[in-house]
């Protein structure tokens, strides 16, 4: 019975995460104007920045400390283990669709490419490209462990869990973190850059950004020389662009 109940609570889990990614897409997207990031201005520019950067904040701090080991091990205490990632799953979930709804406007147009254009096509193609990449590299790591329900249907079943093996493949074999990559490709490739979405662009790819740089101590201490060897060759996130992870006897955990 506690078995099924964690399995129930992780397919609730990634419905939600799932949807929520979903949201975050279109509210960058403009093709639906009510949820977009690019709606009429509400508030005065100062307000709607400190927002916005609270916003960001709390779900960069959330994904940053929670990410951690130290962090699992902490929470593990308790909540069962099976149920950690899809915990870390729905909490992103639910920051996520929360940072969509309550994102406020700035107004401001950068730059805008006129409807119907070729390089305004170009431009969602790119958008959508870059999306799809993301989605990909979940599926290349293993999109199922990634959103929690592979702990708990291995529980399910009665087995014990698995790590996954360090495997480098498609995407994977031209930078490390394709799934960062493709993020700020949708993020960037837009037709209308406004004040709104340049803000959100840049807060969102130096989260990225950050966020790769703390995971590649974990994958140090998870794959030691073979991750180290790895990055000499592949570049982190922007294709040929060489960017070796820097290492400490802590990071190598010796």
């Amino acid at each position: 019975m506690k078995a099924i109940l964690m399995f129930t609570y992780s397919v609730v889990s990634y419905l939600i995460g799932f949807v929520s990614l979903l949201l975050w897409i279109i509210s960058v997207s403009n093709l639906i104007p009510e949820i977009s990031i690019d709606r009429v201005p509400e508030l005065p520019l100062w307000q709607a920045v400190l927002i916005n950067v609270g916003l960001i904040s709390l779900f960069g701090l959330h994904h940053s400390i929670t990410a951690r080991k130290g962090f699992k091990k902490w929470l593990t205490s308790f909540i069962p283990v099976p149920i950690e990632r899809s915990t870390f799953v729905l909490i992103s979930g639910l920051l996520l669709a929360f940072m969509v709804f309550q994102w406020q406007p700035m107004g401001g147009v950068i730059w805008t490419i006129e409807e119907g254009s070729w390089l305004y096509y170009t431009m969602y193609a790119l958008f959508f490209t870059g999306w799809s990449i993301l989605f990909i590299s979940t599926f290349l790591i293993n999109h199922f462990d990634l959103f929690g329900l592979r702990q708990t249907f291995l529980e399910l079943q009665g087995k014990p869990y698995t790590p996954l093996k360090f495997r480098i493949t498609a995407f994977y074999k031209y930078v490390r973190h394709p799934l960062y990559f493709g993020g700020i490709v949708g993020l960037w490739a837009t037709p209308v850059m406004t004040a709104t979405h340049l803000f959100f662009a840049v807060c969102l790819t130096a989260y990225f950004v950050i966020g790769a740089l703390f995971e590649e101590r974990d994958l140090v201490n998870e794959f030691g020389d073979t991750y180290l060897e790895y990055s000499k060759n592949t570049p982190m996130i922007i294709p040929g662009m060489k960017t070796n992870v820097k290492t400490d006897p802590v990071a190598q955990g010796s």
